[in-house]
């Protein structure tokens, strides 16, 4: 039996280097050399398109390549009783983290003002930026931003849909303690998985309960932000800016207007990348589990989404 490696616009060579030799009693193909389809037992996949995963008739699980599962769950040809897992790797973790540390402290230590003075030969200092932050989404991703931003003297709170509990960080939960955890977050960053119910959560009626001046990052989803509505929050000075790592439509067109916004820091969907010689540990470790009918690692509630 087969794993199918679907990863259309990044290379595969060391992704399938990686797999046969931690996972030697399974033959790995990548997408579109499949083989034939009956024998393909597991897919690893990053944004395969509609279809492709049902194509296979004898498969026992789908594998996300990162930690975000929506480009499979939004496939409704993926049969629904297939356990789908989403991928959990520390590379991924640890790389989130530096990120958000990145962004969050650029912002409140007046980084981009700084440059600005240097190129005006000025011998300047900014005022530091607002320090509580607030974090949508406190999964595993996010409680490690969490932690770290803590470790960094941040007054970090969190919100998610069902209780959580973090030491030291303001835990707000439910759609009933948005807008207090709104209220007091200077730094909004949004790590939320994408579902029907969150999708354009980002949105002007959100920037509008945030402190005037406030600041998005958001590595989330390109489709938890309505677009028109943070250039509109831009131009009014509800926000004061943002960092975007993910976008609706990748790789970012030319033309589109966020590229000469000077309040907008653009980045290539970059924040966390899954690293093969890690992940592919995991990938063994579930394929294992589902050959012997056991809970996959980072196994997808395909009701919630996530």
């Amino acid at each position: 039996m087969s794993l199918v490696l679907i990863r259309k616009t990044a290379p595969t060579a060391q992704w399938l280097e990686v797999l046969r030799r931690t996972c030697p009693d399974v033959d790995v193909r990548v997408w579109p050399d499949t083989g034939p389809v009956e024998e393909v037992e597991f897919v690893l996949s990053w944004a395969a398109d509609p279809g492709v995963i049902a194509s296979f008739p004898n498969l026992r699980a789908v594998f996300s390549l990162g930690a975000g599962v929506d480009h499979i769950l939004k496939d409704a040809t993926v049969p629904r009783h297939l356990p789908v897992a989403r991928m959990m790797d520390p590379s991924l973790t640890t790389g989130m983290a530096q990120y958000v540390c990145m962004a969050v402290l650029q912002r409140h230590r007046g980084w981009d003002a700084m440059r600005a003075f240097q190129h005006e030969q000025a011998w300047r200092r900014p005022e530091p930026g607002g320090g509580r932050v607030g974090i949508m989404g406190l999964g595993e991703l996010g409680s490690a931003c969490a932690r770290a931003l803590q470790g960094l003297g941040f007054d970090v709170a969190g919100w998610s849909r069902q209780p959580k509990s973090l030491p030291g960080v303001t835990a707000y939960a439910g759609a009933d303690a948005l807008d207090a955890f709104l209220g007091r977050t200077d730094i909004l960053v949004n790590l939320l998985p994408l579902t029907a119910e969150l999708e354009n959560i980002l949105c002007a009626g959100t920037f509008a309960k945030l402190p005037r001046g406030a600041y998005l990052i958001n590595v989330g989803r390109g489709e938890h932000l309505v677009e028109t509505d943070l250039l509109a929050a831009l131009d009014a000075g509800q926000l004061s800016g943002a960092t975007l790592d993910v976008f609706r439509v990748e790789p970012l067109p030319p033309g589109h207007p966020f590229w000469t916004r000077p309040e907008i820091a653009i980045t290539p969907h970059n924040a966390s990348m899954t690293h093969p010689a890690t992940a592919a540990a995991h990938v063994a470790a579930n394929i294992a589990r589902a050959r012997a009918g056991e809970p996959l690692l980072g196994q997808v509630d395909r009701l919630r989404g996530y």
